[in-house]
Protein backbone atom coordinates (compact mmCIF):
# COMPACT_ATOMS: atom_id res chain seq x y z
CA UNK A 1 0.00 0.00 0.00
CA UNK A 2 1.60 3.28 -1.18
CA UNK A 3 1.76 6.13 1.65
CA UNK A 4 -0.66 9.37 1.26
CA UNK A 5 -0.59 12.10 3.04
CA UNK A 6 -2.32 14.30 5.69
CA UNK A 7 -2.32 18.14 6.07
CA UNK A 8 -1.49 18.43 10.08
CA UNK A 9 -0.53 21.85 10.11
CA UNK A 10 -3.36 23.40 12.18
CA UNK A 11 -3.10 20.48 14.44
CA UNK A 12 0.69 20.56 14.73
CA UNK A 13 0.49 24.14 16.13
CA UNK A 14 2.37 26.25 12.67
CA UNK A 15 -0.27 29.46 13.28
CA UNK A 16 0.54 31.80 10.81
CA UNK A 17 -0.94 33.11 7.73
CA UNK A 18 1.38 34.84 4.63
CA UNK A 19 0.58 38.59 4.41
CA UNK A 20 0.78 39.51 0.61
CA UNK A 21 -0.04 42.72 0.84
CA UNK A 22 -2.08 42.26 -2.29
CA UNK A 23 -3.74 46.24 -3.39
CA UNK A 24 -5.17 47.68 -6.15
CA UNK A 25 -1.55 49.18 -7.05
CA UNK A 26 -0.86 45.37 -7.93
CA UNK A 27 2.92 45.61 -6.87
CA UNK A 28 4.59 42.96 -8.50
CA UNK A 29 6.18 41.46 -4.96
CA UNK A 30 2.43 40.91 -3.88
CA UNK A 31 1.86 37.79 -5.93
CA UNK A 32 5.36 35.93 -5.79
CA UNK A 33 5.89 35.39 -2.01
CA UNK A 34 6.74 33.78 -0.05
CA UNK A 35 8.99 31.18 1.44
CA UNK A 36 10.16 28.57 4.02
CA UNK A 37 12.55 26.44 4.94
CA UNK A 38 13.21 23.18 7.86
CA UNK A 39 16.14 23.37 9.90
CA UNK A 40 17.50 22.11 13.23
CA UNK A 41 18.31 25.27 14.32
CA UNK A 42 18.47 24.32 18.65
CA UNK A 43 20.69 20.96 17.33
CA UNK A 44 18.61 18.48 18.66
CA UNK A 45 17.82 16.20 15.94
CA UNK A 46 14.08 17.09 15.51
CA UNK A 47 13.74 20.11 11.99
CA UNK A 48 12.79 23.09 13.41
CA UNK A 49 10.49 25.78 10.56
CA UNK A 50 10.91 28.79 9.35
CA UNK A 51 8.21 30.62 7.50
CA UNK A 52 8.78 34.17 5.57
CA UNK A 53 6.16 36.46 6.05
CA UNK A 54 6.02 39.25 3.15
CA UNK A 55 4.30 42.56 4.36
CA UNK A 56 3.05 45.29 2.54
CA UNK A 57 4.12 48.15 0.10
CA UNK A 58 1.38 49.80 -0.51
CA UNK A 59 -0.28 49.86 3.40
CA UNK A 60 2.40 50.76 5.81
CA UNK A 61 0.18 49.37 8.59
CA UNK A 62 -1.10 46.28 6.87
CA UNK A 63 2.99 45.77 6.28
CA UNK A 64 3.73 46.19 10.20
CA UNK A 65 1.19 43.51 10.95
CA UNK A 66 3.80 41.03 9.46
CA UNK A 67 6.08 38.71 11.18
CA UNK A 68 8.19 35.90 10.39
CA UNK A 69 7.56 32.45 12.16
CA UNK A 70 10.18 30.40 13.99
CA UNK A 71 8.69 26.92 15.03
CA UNK A 72 10.40 24.71 17.26
CA UNK A 73 9.75 20.80 17.02
CA UNK A 74 8.27 19.64 20.23
CA UNK A 75 8.55 16.40 18.88
CA UNK A 76 5.63 15.07 19.77
CA UNK A 77 3.63 16.06 16.12
CA UNK A 78 3.73 19.36 16.86
CA UNK A 79 5.39 22.54 16.87
CA UNK A 80 5.98 25.61 19.47
CA UNK A 81 6.05 28.85 18.42
CA UNK A 82 9.71 30.28 19.03
CA UNK A 83 9.70 33.85 17.25
CA UNK A 84 9.18 36.37 20.34
CA UNK A 85 12.32 35.02 21.76
CA UNK A 86 14.17 33.85 18.93
CA UNK A 87 15.75 37.68 17.95
CA UNK A 88 14.43 37.42 14.53
CA UNK A 89 12.78 40.61 13.00
CA UNK A 90 10.64 41.45 10.33
CA UNK A 91 12.13 44.37 8.18
CA UNK A 92 11.26 44.87 4.15
CA UNK A 93 8.95 43.05 2.42
CA UNK A 94 10.01 39.27 3.23
CA UNK A 95 10.48 36.90 0.23
CA UNK A 96 12.42 33.76 1.20
CA UNK A 97 15.53 32.09 2.89
CA UNK A 98 18.46 29.87 3.44
CA UNK A 99 20.64 28.23 5.98
CA UNK A 100 23.47 27.32 7.05
CA UNK A 101 26.28 27.31 9.52
CA UNK A 102 28.57 30.15 7.90
CA UNK A 103 30.87 31.56 10.99
CA UNK A 104 31.27 27.08 11.74
CA UNK A 105 30.39 27.28 15.77
CA UNK A 106 28.54 24.21 15.12
CA UNK A 107 24.70 26.43 15.25
CA UNK A 108 23.06 26.47 12.15
CA UNK A 109 22.14 30.25 10.90
CA UNK A 110 19.84 32.35 8.44
CA UNK A 111 19.64 34.33 5.92
CA UNK A 112 16.63 36.05 4.94
CA UNK A 113 15.61 37.69 1.33
CA UNK A 114 13.80 40.41 0.74
CA UNK A 115 12.47 43.41 -1.38
CA UNK A 116 15.15 45.61 -0.22
CA UNK A 117 18.40 45.07 2.42
CA UNK A 118 18.46 41.14 3.02
CA UNK A 119 19.06 39.97 6.81
CA UNK A 120 21.55 37.75 8.29
CA UNK A 121 20.48 35.98 11.63
CA UNK A 122 23.77 34.95 13.88
CA UNK A 123 22.77 31.67 15.56
CA UNK A 124 23.49 32.25 19.19
CA UNK A 125 22.03 29.43 20.27
CA UNK A 126 19.78 28.73 23.26
CA UNK A 127 16.89 29.31 20.72
CA UNK A 128 18.48 33.02 20.33
CA UNK A 129 19.44 34.83 16.69
CA UNK A 130 21.52 37.75 16.35
CA UNK A 131 21.03 40.24 13.41
CA UNK A 132 24.91 40.70 12.04
CA UNK A 133 24.72 44.41 11.20
CA UNK A 134 24.34 44.90 6.96
CA UNK A 135 23.66 41.39 6.94
CA UNK A 136 27.82 40.74 6.98
CA UNK A 137 27.88 42.38 4.23
CA UNK A 138 25.76 40.38 2.04
CA UNK A 139 22.74 43.31 2.38
CA UNK A 140 22.15 43.97 -1.42
CA UNK A 141 19.26 45.95 -1.48
CA UNK A 142 17.92 44.78 -4.95
CA UNK A 143 14.81 42.64 -5.00
CA UNK A 144 16.25 39.22 -3.83
CA UNK A 145 14.33 36.09 -4.18
CA UNK A 146 15.94 32.71 -3.52
CA UNK A 147 19.43 32.30 -1.60
CA UNK A 148 21.73 29.22 -1.21
CA UNK A 149 25.09 28.58 0.37
CA UNK A 150 27.72 26.96 -0.59
CA UNK A 151 31.72 26.35 -0.62
CA UNK A 152 32.37 27.82 -4.00
CA UNK A 153 35.98 27.96 -3.77
CA UNK A 154 36.63 24.92 -1.35
CA UNK A 155 38.26 27.62 2.02
CA UNK A 156 35.98 25.62 4.39
CA UNK A 157 33.50 28.47 5.06
CA UNK A 158 30.38 28.53 3.51
CA UNK A 159 29.99 31.29 0.88
CA UNK A 160 26.78 32.87 -0.33
CA UNK A 161 24.90 32.95 -3.76
CA UNK A 162 21.63 35.60 -4.04
CA UNK A 163 19.39 35.48 -6.95
CA UNK A 164 17.39 38.81 -7.56
CA UNK A 165 14.29 39.17 -9.63
CA UNK A 166 13.58 42.83 -11.42
CA UNK A 167 14.55 46.13 -10.91
CA UNK A 168 11.09 47.62 -9.89
CA UNK A 169 12.31 50.74 -9.91
CA UNK A 170 11.08 51.04 -13.91
CA UNK A 171 13.35 50.89 -16.48
CA UNK A 172 15.68 54.00 -17.12
CA UNK A 173 13.93 54.66 -20.18
CA UNK A 174 10.82 55.21 -18.47
CA UNK A 175 8.65 58.51 -19.00
CA UNK A 176 7.53 57.93 -15.06
CA UNK A 177 9.47 59.21 -12.56
CA UNK A 178 11.63 56.79 -10.72
CA UNK A 179 9.41 55.17 -7.68
CA UNK A 180 6.44 55.86 -9.54
CA UNK A 181 4.07 52.79 -9.99
CA UNK A 182 3.90 51.45 -13.39
CA UNK A 183 0.64 50.98 -14.94
CA UNK A 184 0.10 47.38 -16.26
CA UNK A 185 -3.59 47.11 -17.49
CA UNK A 186 -6.19 48.06 -19.80
CA UNK A 187 -6.35 51.47 -19.74
CA UNK A 188 -9.79 52.10 -20.88
CA UNK A 189 -11.57 53.88 -20.14
CA UNK A 190 -12.48 53.09 -16.98
CA UNK A 191 -8.47 52.51 -16.45
CA UNK A 192 -7.93 48.78 -14.99
CA UNK A 193 -4.92 48.41 -13.22
CA UNK A 194 -3.19 44.79 -13.19
CA UNK A 195 0.18 43.00 -12.54
CA UNK A 196 3.27 43.92 -14.99
CA UNK A 197 4.51 41.10 -16.85
CA UNK A 198 8.42 40.99 -15.05
CA UNK A 199 9.55 41.96 -19.07
CA UNK A 200 8.65 45.66 -18.21
CA UNK A 201 11.24 46.07 -15.77
CA UNK A 202 15.25 45.78 -16.01
CA UNK A 203 16.92 42.63 -15.19
CA UNK A 204 19.20 42.49 -12.41
CA UNK A 205 21.95 40.01 -11.79
CA UNK A 206 22.78 37.54 -9.27
CA UNK A 207 25.21 38.02 -6.34
CA UNK A 208 27.75 35.82 -4.97
CA UNK A 209 29.42 36.31 -1.50
CA UNK A 210 33.10 35.02 -0.56
CA UNK A 211 32.69 34.60 3.33
CA UNK A 212 36.02 36.36 4.15
CA UNK A 213 36.67 35.39 7.63
CA UNK A 214 34.24 38.38 9.73
CA UNK A 215 32.36 39.45 6.65
CA UNK A 216 31.10 38.15 3.33
CA UNK A 217 32.44 39.90 -0.05
CA UNK A 218 31.08 40.98 -3.17
CA UNK A 219 32.73 38.87 -5.48
CA UNK A 220 30.42 38.87 -8.63
CA UNK A 221 32.33 40.79 -10.54
CA UNK A 222 35.87 38.76 -10.87
CA UNK A 223 33.71 35.65 -9.98
CA UNK A 224 31.69 36.26 -13.76
CA UNK A 225 28.33 35.30 -12.00
CA UNK A 226 28.02 39.50 -12.31
CA UNK A 227 28.22 39.68 -16.56
CA UNK A 228 24.72 38.31 -16.75
CA UNK A 229 21.70 39.81 -16.08
CA UNK A 230 18.10 37.97 -15.74
CA UNK A 231 14.92 37.72 -13.77
CA UNK A 232 16.10 34.96 -11.26
CA UNK A 233 13.34 33.31 -8.90
CA UNK A 234 15.08 29.68 -8.27
CA UNK A 235 18.90 28.71 -7.37
CA UNK A 236 19.99 25.33 -6.90
CA UNK A 237 23.59 23.87 -6.24
CA UNK A 238 25.33 20.44 -7.53
CA UNK A 239 28.23 19.55 -8.54
CA UNK A 240 27.10 18.79 -12.27
CA UNK A 241 30.56 17.15 -13.71
CA UNK A 242 31.73 15.06 -10.82
CA UNK A 243 34.83 17.54 -10.25
CA UNK A 244 34.28 18.48 -7.06
CA UNK A 245 33.21 21.91 -7.64
CA UNK A 246 29.72 23.28 -6.92
CA UNK A 247 28.18 24.45 -10.00
CA UNK A 248 25.11 26.69 -9.66
CA UNK A 249 21.43 27.02 -11.54
CA UNK A 250 19.20 29.83 -11.95
CA UNK A 251 16.28 29.45 -12.78
CA UNK A 252 15.72 32.62 -14.85
CA UNK A 253 11.35 34.01 -15.67
CA UNK A 254 10.64 34.52 -18.94
CA UNK A 255 14.34 34.43 -19.86
CA UNK A 256 17.36 32.27 -20.91
CA UNK A 257 18.62 30.42 -17.71
CA UNK A 258 21.99 29.92 -16.31
CA UNK A 259 24.05 27.40 -15.48
CA UNK A 260 27.43 28.86 -13.92
CA UNK A 261 30.07 26.13 -14.79
CA UNK A 262 32.80 26.06 -11.35
CA UNK A 263 36.33 26.61 -12.99
CA UNK A 264 37.89 25.84 -9.94
CA UNK A 265 39.98 29.08 -9.57
CA UNK A 266 37.57 31.33 -8.31
CA UNK A 267 35.18 31.84 -11.69
CA UNK A 268 32.18 30.78 -13.24
CA UNK A 269 31.68 30.06 -17.25
CA UNK A 270 27.81 30.37 -17.98
CA UNK A 271 27.53 26.98 -20.01
CA UNK A 272 23.25 26.62 -19.63
CA UNK A 273 22.72 26.94 -23.56
CA UNK A 274 25.78 24.64 -24.23
CA UNK A 275 24.31 22.11 -21.89
CA UNK A 276 20.96 22.44 -23.21
CA UNK A 277 19.14 24.17 -20.20
CA UNK A 278 18.91 27.59 -21.21
CA UNK A 279 15.98 27.68 -23.69
CA UNK A 280 13.37 25.70 -24.88
CA UNK A 281 14.46 23.29 -28.14
CA UNK A 282 12.48 25.99 -30.15
CA UNK A 283 15.15 28.41 -28.65
CA UNK A 284 12.24 29.96 -26.75
CA UNK A 285 12.41 30.92 -22.76
CA UNK A 286 10.68 29.71 -19.97
CA UNK A 287 9.22 31.48 -16.67
CA UNK A 288 11.58 29.46 -15.08
CA UNK A 289 10.44 29.67 -11.26
CA UNK A 290 11.64 26.64 -8.62
CA UNK A 291 14.46 24.43 -9.63
CA UNK A 292 16.18 21.43 -8.09
CA UNK A 293 18.96 18.84 -9.05
CA UNK A 294 18.77 15.14 -7.87
CA UNK A 295 19.99 11.79 -9.48
CA UNK A 296 16.29 10.78 -10.08
CA UNK A 297 17.48 8.64 -13.24
CA UNK A 298 20.15 6.43 -11.78
CA UNK A 299 22.51 7.37 -13.85
CA UNK A 300 24.84 8.74 -11.40
CA UNK A 301 24.78 12.52 -11.79
CA UNK A 302 22.41 14.97 -10.74
CA UNK A 303 19.08 15.97 -13.12
CA UNK A 304 17.24 18.96 -12.76
CA UNK A 305 13.89 19.94 -12.81
CA UNK A 306 12.43 23.45 -13.34
CA UNK A 307 9.23 24.77 -12.60
CA UNK A 308 7.13 26.88 -15.37
CA UNK A 309 4.19 28.57 -16.37
CA UNK A 310 0.93 27.17 -17.47
CA UNK A 311 0.78 25.15 -21.31
CA UNK A 312 4.70 25.44 -20.76
CA UNK A 313 5.27 22.22 -18.83
CA UNK A 314 7.58 21.92 -16.21
CA UNK A 315 11.05 20.78 -17.64
CA UNK A 316 12.93 17.71 -16.72
CA UNK A 317 16.50 17.15 -17.40
CA UNK A 318 18.41 13.86 -17.72
CA UNK A 319 21.99 14.82 -16.82
CA UNK A 320 24.21 12.67 -19.74
CA UNK A 321 27.79 13.73 -19.08
CA UNK A 322 27.88 16.63 -16.82
CA UNK A 323 28.41 19.42 -19.33
CA UNK A 324 25.27 18.17 -21.62
CA UNK A 325 21.57 17.67 -20.58
CA UNK A 326 18.68 15.84 -22.14
CA UNK A 327 14.87 17.41 -21.93
CA UNK A 328 12.93 14.27 -21.17
CA UNK A 329 9.90 16.08 -19.87
CA UNK A 330 7.63 14.96 -22.62
CA UNK A 331 8.64 11.26 -22.41
CA UNK A 332 9.33 11.17 -18.61
CA UNK A 333 4.99 11.63 -18.22
CA UNK A 334 6.12 15.15 -16.14
CA UNK A 335 5.27 17.23 -19.24
CA UNK A 336 1.69 16.34 -19.47
CA UNK A 337 1.11 16.20 -15.62
CA UNK A 338 1.97 19.51 -14.92
CA UNK A 339 0.94 21.53 -18.27
CA UNK A 340 -2.08 22.77 -16.59
CA UNK A 341 -0.38 24.31 -14.01
CA UNK A 342 1.76 27.26 -12.87
CA UNK A 343 4.68 25.78 -10.65
CA UNK A 344 7.03 26.93 -7.99
CA UNK A 345 8.30 25.10 -5.38
CA UNK A 346 9.53 21.92 -6.47
CA UNK A 347 11.39 18.70 -4.90
CA UNK A 348 12.89 15.19 -5.72
CA UNK A 349 11.93 13.40 -2.67
CA UNK A 350 10.98 9.15 -2.11
CA UNK A 351 7.77 9.37 -0.61
CA UNK A 352 7.74 5.76 -0.61
CA UNK A 353 10.78 4.46 0.08
CA UNK A 354 11.23 2.37 -3.29
CA UNK A 355 14.98 3.57 -3.76
CA UNK A 356 13.66 5.90 -6.56
CA UNK A 357 13.30 9.73 -6.50
CA UNK A 358 9.47 10.98 -6.76
CA UNK A 359 8.73 14.85 -7.35
CA UNK A 360 6.29 16.86 -5.28
CA UNK A 361 5.51 20.67 -7.03
CA UNK A 362 3.41 23.59 -5.66
CA UNK A 363 1.21 24.95 -8.08
CA UNK A 364 -0.60 27.94 -8.08
CA UNK A 365 -1.48 30.79 -10.70
CA UNK A 366 -0.30 34.70 -10.45
CA UNK A 367 -3.38 36.32 -12.03
CA UNK A 368 -5.79 35.99 -9.48
CA UNK A 369 -8.87 36.90 -12.13
CA UNK A 370 -7.54 34.53 -14.62
CA UNK A 371 -10.92 32.22 -14.57
CA UNK A 372 -12.73 34.93 -15.90
CA UNK A 373 -9.74 35.71 -18.54
CA UNK A 374 -9.66 31.74 -20.19
CA UNK A 375 -11.97 29.16 -19.25
CA UNK A 376 -10.77 26.35 -17.28
CA UNK A 377 -7.82 27.83 -15.55
CA UNK A 378 -7.87 28.64 -11.64
CA UNK A 379 -6.16 31.15 -9.03
CA UNK A 380 -5.71 28.14 -6.46
CA UNK A 381 -4.83 24.71 -7.90
CA UNK A 382 -4.07 21.55 -6.46
CA UNK A 383 0.04 19.98 -5.47
CA UNK A 384 1.39 17.61 -8.07
CA UNK A 385 2.53 14.39 -6.60
CA UNK A 386 4.24 12.38 -9.14
CA UNK A 387 5.30 8.77 -8.69
CA UNK A 388 8.69 7.57 -10.22
CA UNK A 389 8.19 4.06 -11.58
CA UNK A 390 11.19 3.28 -12.67
CA UNK A 391 9.88 3.82 -16.40
CA UNK A 392 8.11 7.21 -15.78
CA UNK A 393 6.31 9.85 -13.52
CA UNK A 394 2.75 8.90 -12.50
CA UNK A 395 0.42 11.14 -11.28
CA UNK A 396 -1.13 10.23 -7.97
CA UNK A 397 -3.90 12.61 -8.23
CA UNK A 398 -6.16 10.54 -6.58
CA UNK A 399 -4.09 8.44 -4.41
CA UNK A 400 -1.81 10.95 -2.35
CA UNK A 401 -4.47 11.59 0.46
CA UNK A 402 -6.39 14.56 1.65
CA UNK A 403 -2.98 16.88 1.91
CA UNK A 404 -2.62 16.79 -2.11
CA UNK A 405 -6.16 17.41 -2.33
CA UNK A 406 -7.25 21.06 -1.32
CA UNK A 407 -6.19 23.62 -4.16
CA UNK A 408 -4.31 27.05 -3.14
CA UNK A 409 -2.68 29.24 -4.80
CA UNK A 410 0.94 27.85 -3.87
CA UNK A 411 4.49 28.85 -3.67
CA UNK A 412 7.46 27.72 -1.65
CA UNK A 413 8.21 23.65 -1.02
CA UNK A 414 10.52 21.80 1.20
CA UNK A 415 10.81 18.39 2.60
CA UNK A 416 12.45 16.80 5.78
CA UNK A 417 11.07 13.79 8.49
CA UNK A 418 9.57 15.46 11.15
CA UNK A 419 9.01 12.90 12.72
CA UNK A 420 12.06 11.01 12.56
CA UNK A 421 9.84 8.08 11.54
CA UNK A 422 11.70 7.57 8.19
CA UNK A 423 9.33 8.95 5.53
CA UNK A 424 9.99 12.38 4.17
CA UNK A 425 7.23 15.04 4.74
CA UNK A 426 6.04 18.12 2.86
CA UNK A 427 5.94 21.80 3.66
CA UNK A 428 4.26 23.92 1.40
CA UNK A 429 3.78 28.03 1.89
CA UNK A 430 0.82 29.30 0.36
CA UNK A 431 0.51 33.18 -1.12
CA UNK A 432 -1.75 35.20 1.85
CA UNK A 433 -2.97 32.16 3.12
CA UNK A 434 -1.93 30.04 6.04
CA UNK A 435 1.29 26.60 5.27
CA UNK A 436 0.32 23.36 4.71
CA UNK A 437 2.67 21.00 6.88
CA UNK A 438 1.77 17.72 4.89
CA UNK A 439 2.93 14.34 7.00
CA UNK A 440 3.51 11.56 4.99
CA UNK A 441 1.13 8.34 6.84
CA UNK A 442 1.74 5.24 4.87
CA UNK A 443 3.27 1.88 3.44
CA UNK A 444 6.07 2.36 4.65
CA UNK A 445 9.79 0.61 3.53
CA UNK A 446 12.76 1.01 5.48
CA UNK A 447 14.99 3.60 4.79
CA UNK A 448 18.52 5.42 6.75
CA UNK A 449 18.69 9.19 7.36
CA UNK A 450 22.40 10.30 7.39
CA UNK A 451 23.59 13.43 9.26
CA UNK A 452 27.24 14.66 8.26
CA UNK A 453 29.40 17.11 10.07
CA UNK A 454 32.53 18.01 8.53
CA UNK A 455 35.57 18.30 10.36
CA UNK A 456 37.88 20.11 7.69
CA UNK A 457 35.09 22.27 5.62
CA UNK A 458 31.94 24.30 6.84
CA UNK A 459 30.38 22.19 9.72
CA UNK A 460 27.09 21.98 7.83
CA UNK A 461 28.98 19.60 5.04
CA UNK A 462 27.03 21.65 2.69
CA UNK A 463 28.75 20.30 -0.67
CA UNK A 464 29.32 16.87 0.67
CA UNK A 465 28.14 13.90 -2.08
CA UNK A 466 26.59 10.72 -0.23
CA UNK A 467 26.47 7.51 -2.28
CA UNK A 468 24.69 4.46 -0.86
CA UNK A 469 24.85 0.80 -1.99
CA UNK A 470 22.23 -1.31 -1.85
CA UNK A 471 22.12 -4.74 -3.11
CA UNK A 472 22.41 -3.88 -6.75
CA UNK A 473 21.10 -0.13 -6.09
CA UNK A 474 22.98 2.75 -6.13
CA UNK A 475 21.94 6.26 -4.83
CA UNK A 476 23.58 9.40 -4.41
CA UNK A 477 22.46 12.71 -2.10
CA UNK A 478 24.03 16.24 -2.20
CA UNK A 479 24.26 18.03 1.03
CA UNK A 480 22.40 21.28 -0.46
CA UNK A 481 21.19 24.61 0.74
CA UNK A 482 18.65 26.49 -0.93
CA UNK A 483 16.60 24.58 -3.89
CA UNK A 484 13.06 24.80 -4.42
CA UNK A 485 11.59 28.20 -5.00
CA UNK A 486 12.73 30.11 -1.87
CA UNK A 487 12.90 27.54 0.59
CA UNK A 488 15.26 24.83 1.77
CA UNK A 489 15.30 21.16 2.49
CA UNK A 490 16.36 19.35 5.93
CA UNK A 491 20.33 18.75 5.04
CA UNK A 492 19.87 15.01 6.34
CA UNK A 493 19.91 13.04 3.59
CA UNK A 494 16.98 10.58 3.35
CA UNK A 495 17.48 7.40 1.54
CA UNK A 496 14.61 4.99 0.66
CA UNK A 497 16.03 1.35 1.36
CA UNK A 498 12.98 -0.64 0.22
CA UNK A 499 13.03 -4.41 1.87
CA UNK A 500 16.66 -4.59 2.55
CA UNK A 501 17.46 -4.32 6.69
CA UNK A 502 20.80 -2.51 5.86
CA UNK A 503 23.02 -0.48 2.98
CA UNK A 504 26.18 -2.80 2.51
CA UNK A 505 28.60 0.45 1.64
CA UNK A 506 28.06 3.89 2.06
CA UNK A 507 30.86 6.41 -0.28
CA UNK A 508 31.80 10.01 1.29
CA UNK A 509 32.84 12.65 -0.47
CA UNK A 510 33.49 15.59 2.10
CA UNK A 511 33.41 19.18 0.47
CA UNK A 512 37.46 19.38 1.32
CA UNK A 513 37.98 16.46 -1.39
CA UNK A 514 38.80 14.18 1.20
CA UNK A 515 36.82 10.19 0.96
CA UNK A 516 35.15 7.59 3.93
CA UNK A 517 33.79 4.58 3.63
CA UNK A 518 30.81 3.44 5.61
CA UNK A 519 30.08 -0.12 5.51
CA UNK A 520 26.46 -1.67 7.16
CA UNK A 521 24.42 1.06 7.50
CA UNK A 522 21.25 -0.44 9.54
CA UNK A 523 18.32 0.31 8.37
CA UNK A 524 15.65 2.46 10.49
CA UNK A 525 18.06 4.60 12.45
CA UNK A 526 19.15 8.48 11.54
CA UNK A 527 22.65 8.10 11.44
CA UNK A 528 25.04 10.80 12.54
CA UNK A 529 28.52 10.13 11.05
CA UNK A 530 31.31 12.96 11.71
CA UNK A 531 34.18 14.10 9.26
CA UNK A 532 37.50 11.74 10.52
CA UNK A 533 35.25 10.05 13.30
CA UNK A 534 33.17 7.36 10.97
CA UNK A 535 29.42 7.02 12.88
CA UNK A 536 29.27 8.75 16.04
CA UNK A 537 25.39 8.26 16.81
CA UNK A 538 22.99 5.54 15.48
CA UNK A 539 18.93 6.54 16.95
CA UNK A 540 16.43 4.40 15.92
CA UNK A 541 13.38 5.66 13.85
CA UNK A 542 10.54 6.64 16.01
CA UNK A 543 8.18 3.46 14.20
Amino acid sequence: MLPTFKDVAAVAGLNFTHISGASERKHLPEILGSGGLFFDFDDDGWVDVFLVDGGSIADGALGRRARHRLFRNRRNGTFEDATSRSGIQHRDYGMGACAGDYDNDGLIDLYVTNVGPNALYRNAGQGRFMPVPNAGGADTAMWSTSCAFLDFDRDGDLDLFVTNYVDIRLKPDSTEKPGADKFCGNAGPPPIRDYCHPLVYSSLTSVLYRNAGNRFEDVSKQSGVGAFRGNGLGVAVADVDDDGWPDVFVANDAMPNFLFHNNGNGTFTEIASLAGIAVTAGGNAKAGMGTAFADFSGNGRPGLIVTNHETEMHSLFVNMDGRLFSDVTVRSGVGAATRPYVGFGVVFFDYDNDMRLDIAIANGHVLANVARLRAGASYAQRKLLLRNNGERFQDMKDQGGSGFGPEMVGRGLATADIDNDGDLDLLVTNNNAAPNLLLNEGGRGNAVIVRVIASRGNRSAIGTRLVLMTGARRQIRDVQSGSSYLSQNDLRAHFGLGDAKQSERLEIRWPGGMTETVENLPANHVITIHEGKGVVSRVPFTR
